[in-house]
């Protein structure tokens, strides 16, 4: 449920600050201010992971802390209701722990560069995994466009491990 509810107090943060950006650049932005990445640098910013015992495998530490963190947002929902969550949101997470303008800033979904630079070419790409089945839990996936090996990327996350790819192929192929 804390997901939902940040997901939803984001939304509406964004469309009151930027009142005149579409509805793509919103989505985007929402979506990197709930993205795993975020979620655990926020976390480890206010200290949840010191109320945290870890027994974590390889693979779910990446999300131990943000699941943490929606948790947290959960309860207060529940404790205290939606508006004192989303003044604990905004006005003590938002404003003391997080950058609006570097975050529109960063350009970090290589996936959708690479896809637009292939339907405006229109060339054909498709991502393969390699390895998913390995002692070490790791997910490979290879990068084709147009018959060709482009890129690889290796992850415990299989569409991580595209994104990784897809990094890549961006310097290989010079996609802006």
């Amino acid at each position: 449920m804390g997901d939902a509810i940040l997901g939803a107090i984001i939304a509406d943060m964004l469309f009151r600050r930027y009142p005149f950006r579409d509805e793509g650049f919103l989505t985007e932005m929402r979506s990197r201010l709930v993205s795993r990445a975020h979620l655990k640098t926020v976390a480890l910013k206010i200290g949840i992971d010191k109320f945290m015992l870890n027994k974590s495998t390889p693979g779910t530490f990446r999300s131990m802390y943000g699941d943490a963190f929606e948790a947290l947002i959960g309860a207060i929902y529940i404790d205290r209701g939606y508006k004192k969550t989303q003044h604990f949101i905004v006005d003590r997470i938002i404003r003391f722990h997080t950058d609006l303008n570097e975050i529109e800033a960063m350009d970090h979904n290589f996936k959708s560069k690479l896809i637009n630079w292939c339907q405006k070419e229109k060339k054909q790409f498709t991502f393969e995994t390699i390895d998913e089945e390995n002692e070490d839990k790791l997910i490979r996936v290879k990068l084709i466009v147009e018959d060709n090996e482009v890129a690889t990327g290796v992850d415990f996350v299989k569409k991580k491990a595209e994104q990784i790819a897809a990094e890549k192929a961006c310097l290989v192929l010079n996609i802006q």
